[in-house]
């Protein structure tokens, strides 16, 4: 082999070893060993008569894909899976940069946890309005701070989430929230979290928000960070009822002490953990979006199913109240994620199956209960006139009945062979901006609008 063309596969293989590396299940003296097997593939390809860089290509498509392998070692290297999440070790930033170590991680992690736990604790001493108004603040910008230090974000994109942190508490400041039965307090406090997130957002895709790709792996983290937030939440209930029943017993009341600073502070500090095992895990054990999917998907469609046909069989129509309503749009908003969620975890070069029949029909059957919605609502409006909850309630439905008819054609489409999987995703990763800017301008613009003189 000619120095060139050695110097030539030493480069091929560098990268391919960089790759590897990223995985955190394979390590470096796995990715040696994978070496000198791919080294023999390449020689025995090349005497068999092919160029360098063809036997190159073709002995790492023998060996399989990344993912495959990184699952295999997984399988063989079980005790190190869970080590890693917490010892150090290098890690990765998510978008193919190292980032230093699993140690420094957690420490930087508990600092920040720490900082938004003493900042919502604080915060609880205050005025039940300005808890209503800021507790998103006091939280949030940890976990964008997280990602700003992880992904080492540049000046500008730091300065952007800043000034949009600070705007907003400027905003809730400020705004005259004084509408007779505080509808707007009570909406802009339920939507700056959503318009927020999406601010995290920009520090956890490192400024690269026009990638569809970084988008849906937003998608895949806050999915996964709900979850782990529910259970570090069910955890916690637990230890605070074990706190409580310990104190008890030495006749020592800590009712204010767990209520006005442990809970608040807890609460705060365990988003920013959750968001810290969904970053540290990736690589480590695969995602839970595939088998999450696969469950409740059924169990959804199941359910819109059985109730759109109570509804005909029946002759009722959808005369509800207000609470249920907002039952029916939570579970809407629940589904819409769960859709984002299977198609964050589905490969996107694969044929239509099963599921996507499935997925198809939980979308239809999503809409049309979201149009009995919509007809609910507009005969509300129709009889009281508008009023800050029946039109944030109008938008939102407006919002999702977009959302899931361009979904539900599109997979039509895709089913019957007319499109690829990729136009399906790129709709849901386009859409996504538009509830951060409807969230927000039911932060802003609704208390201006429904001012009282």
């Amino acid at each position: 082999m000619s120095a060139t063309h050695e110097e030539t596969i030493d480069t091929q293989i560098a990268l391919w070893r960089d790759f590897m590396r990223r995985r955190r299940t394979v390590h470096n003296a796995d990715v040696d060993e994978l070496e000198d097997h791919l080294r023999s593939q390449i020689d025995e390809l090349h005497q068999a008569g092919l160029t360098h860089d063809e036997a190159f290509l073709v002995a790492v498509k023998r060996m399989g894909n990344l993912d495959s392998l990184s699952r295999e070692f997984a399988r063989e290297h079980s005790d190190r899976l869970w080590k890693q999440l917490v010892l150090p070790g290098t890690g990765s930033s998510g978008d193919g940069r190292e980032t230093g170590d699993g140690g420094t991680d957690l420490a930087v992690v508990l600092v920040l946890a720490l900082g938004a736990g003493l900042a919502t604790a604080l915060l609880a001493q205050t005025d039940e309005s300005w808890i209503i108004r800021l507790v998103s603040l006091t939280t949030l910008p940890f976990v964008a701070g997280y990602f700003a230090w992880k992904r080492r974000l540049e000046t500008r994109v730091m300065a952007i989430a800043g000034g949009v942190f600070v705007a907003a508490a400027a905003a809730m400041a400020w705004l005259p929230f004084n509408d007779p039965d505080g509808q707007t307090e009570e909406l802009a406090a339920l939507h700056l979290p959503i318009a927020l997130w999406f601010v995290v957002g920009l520090a956890y895709v490192a400024g690269r928000w026009r990638d569809p790709e970084r988008r849906m792996d937003f998608v895949r983290f806050t999915g996964e960070t709900v979850i782990y937030y529910a259970l570090i939440g069910l955890g916690g209930g637990v230890l605070i009822a074990v706190t409580f029943g310990v104190f008890n017993s030495i006749d020592l009341d800590i009712d204010l002490i767990i209520g006005e600073w442990v809970l608040p502070a807890g609460m705060a500090g365990a988003l920013l953990v959750a968001a810290w095992l969904v970053e540290a895990k990736q690589g480590v054990i695969e995602s839970m979006a595939p088998v999450l999917t696969r469950i409740f998907t059924p169990l959804f469609t199941f359910l819109f199913v059985v109730f759109l046909a109570t509804v005909v069989l029946t002759g009722r129509g959808l005369d509800v109240g207000r609470d249920l309503l907002i039952i029916f749009d939570l579970l809407l908003v629940v589904v819409l994620g769960l859709v984002l969620y299977s198609i964050s975890a589905r490969d996107p070069e694969a044929g239509p199956g099963w599921f996507d029949y499935l997925q198809l029909a939980l979308i239809v059957s999503a809409l049309a209960i979201d149009v009995l919605g919509l007809v609910f609502i507009l005969a509300r409006i129709s009889e009281f006139g508008f009023s800050p909850n029946k039109t944030a309630a109008l938008g939102e439905n407006l919002i999702l009945l977009v959302n899931l008819a361009g979904a539900a054609w599109l997979y039509l489409h895709f089913i019957r062979g007319r499109a690829r999987f990729k136009t399906v995703e790129r709709w849901q990763t386009r859409y996504m901006v538009v509830y951060p800017i409807w969230a927000a301008s039911v932060v802003v613009v609704f208390p201006l609008l429904f001012i009282t003189a």
